[in-house]
């Protein structure tokens, strides 16, 4: 059945809906397996031949730039202060650090912060709520978009080429070192932010 599910989802074209869904919505509510779903049809696009990766990688990049974009919109016609869940401590202090690495260097913000789920909506609404010129920053943002859609799509294109046992575990074993990755990146990221502000308050 799980054989039979994965051939569905390659093959029809529910399944690229679905991935859409996923990756969009990720961009507002960051426990969406939006990265997986990507990295699953990456693995799928070889072990099956479908759909094709370049078609992955096109459809999840537009739907991660739109869910980015959209994010923008709110910040920028509701600030970071309208709603309850905007003024906890916690997002408060994110608000703020993305304000100011918007600042300093957009790009490497906006492409840097699109591999990373929380910073990501971080900064989507803060450059939205500080007014930060739009065709610059959505430019950057359908570039960053477009990086993260390869990235993550060719790990599970290579995953699926060296591991045998068909779609489904393709599937799996590309999901989980998708996964591997990003509890890597995010470790790295808490552990170079302390240090960061430790610096600068000194």
């Amino acid at each position: 059945m799980a054989e039979q599910l994965a051939t569905f989802l390659s093959t029809s074209p529910l399944g690229l809906v679905v991935l859409a869904v996923l990756v969009f919505g990720d961009a507002f509510f960051v426990i969406l397996p939006g990265e997986a779903a990507v990295t699953a049809f990456g693995a799928l696009a070889v072990s099956t031949g479908s759909p094709p990766l370049i078609l992955v990688i096109s459809i999840s990049g537009m739907a991660a730039f739109a869910g980015d974009a959209c994010c923008y919109a709110v910040g920028r016609r509701v600030g970071l202060t309208r709603w309850r869940w905007m003024r906890r401590p916690r997002l408060q202090k994110a608000f703020a650090l993305a304000h100011n690495r918007l600042q300093r260097s957009t790009g490497t913000v906006v492409f840097t912060a699109r591999f990373i789920p929380f910073a990501r909506l971080a900064v989507n609404l803060t450059a939205g709520a500080t007014r930060t010129g739009a065709a610059r920053y959505l430019t950057l943002a359908s570039l960053a978009a477009l990086g993260w859609a390869a990235y993550q799509a060719v790990i599970g294109a290579i995953v699926a080429s060296l591991i045998p046992g068909g779609p489904f575990v393709a599937v799996l074993v590309s999901i989980a070192v998708a996964l591997s990755i990003g509890f890597i990146i995010d470790a790295l990221v808490a552990r170079r932010s302390p240090r960061a502000h430790s610096a600068r308050e000194g």
